[in-house]
């Protein structure tokens, strides 16, 4: 069912009524969206139906269907079945459609199995803490649908390099906030200067990137603050970060103006693959240009990456 009739949905809600609501949710085929290169991560609760419904306007590039944090107990089996519908009313969208579920032995398990005939683009795990978890929740998702991996806790931070075990496991998202209290860390040293912070972020980045996995970077809370996040997306900009976890639109346009490319920077990568072919087509695999010095193979992968972005 499309998310059109929002008062039906909210009276069924609010009648405690999920026998309906979840026969309302009726599988489609769905195009999978197999894009890594989202800037944006933004956070949607599936328990209001208000805010699904403004999907198809959101700029956000990937959309987290989230399950897990902020949706109560007791609304947890009316936003299952409002996800469900939600992708069913998105069969195709350029927006990556990601599902938080609960922790796997909170519910994520049976939520996993009945989303898998609704095709998410992908499932985000959280509270990871084993490869058997891994290799449970490549049991639990149908092949074809991405497996997500929420990093927050100490046990998953000591395995960050071996938690790939499929091709299936495509990003990582740094759950920070829960790491440091597992860690028995405060959140007062959460600060864009705190080297220690700089140094989690780039074992992060750099085991994400050698894994072959996307690394996205946490969720800065104080969504009214926009110094704030500006801070913190200079400093991952710098480091090697190309997507932040957010929570609100206005989030969603700043990523995306500091984790974009300017259209110097695209018309140099347009030119290094320019003159990179034309030369390899002579033969020729690294020389010098008067605009952009030493070009090379490896320099010619980097404009490649970010053309691709």
């Amino acid at each position: 069912m499309p998310l059109r009739n929002l008062e039906k949905l909210n009276n069924l809600v609010d009648s405690e009524n999920i026998t309906t609501l979840r026969a309302l949710a009726i599988p489609v085929k769905r195009e999978l969206n197999r894009t890594l290169s989202f800037r944006s991560a933004m956070m949607v609760s599936t328990h209001n139906i208000k805010h699904l419904s403004k999907i198809p306007t959101l700029e956000a590039e990937c959309l987290m269907l989230n399950l897990e944090d902020g949706v109560s107990a007791s609304q947890k089996p009316y936003a299952l079945a409002l996800c469900a519908m939600v992708l069913s009313s998105n069969p195709q969208t350029d927006k990556k459609l990601v599902v938080r579920v609960n922790p796997l032995d909170e519910g994520g398990a049976e939520e996993i199995l009945f989303l898998n005939p609704f095709m998410p683009d992908a499932i985000r795990v959280p509270k990871i803490r084993s490869i058997e978890d891994v290799r449970r929740v490549l049991t639990l998702v149908d092949e074809g649908i991405e497996i997500h991996l929420s990093i927050e806790t100490k046990e998953a931070w000591l395995l960050l390099a071996q938690l790939r075990i499929d091709t299936r496991i495509s990003a990582y998202y740094l759950g920070i906030l829960d790491l440091f209290a597992d860690l028995g860390l405060s959140q007062t040293l959460l600060i864009p200067d705190n080297p220690m912070v700089h140094t989690l972020l780039s074992h992060f980045l750099i085991t994400c990137r050698a894994c072959g996995v996307k690394p996205v970077s946490f969720v800065y809370q104080d969504y009214k603050n926009s110094d704030g996040l500006r801070n913190w997306l200079e400093l991952e900009k710098m480091m090697g970060f190309d997507a932040k976890g957010c929570i609100s639109p206005a989030q969603v346009e700043l990523i995306h103006d500091i984790f974009g490319h300017g259209e110097a920077e695209i018309e140099r990568c347009h030119e290094i693959v320019r003159l990179f072919e034309e030369h390899s087509v002579r033969g020729i695999s690294g020389f010098v240009d008067e605009r952009y010095g030493f070009i090379d193979e490896p320099i010619y992968k980097g404009a490649l990456s970010v053309l691709a972005q």
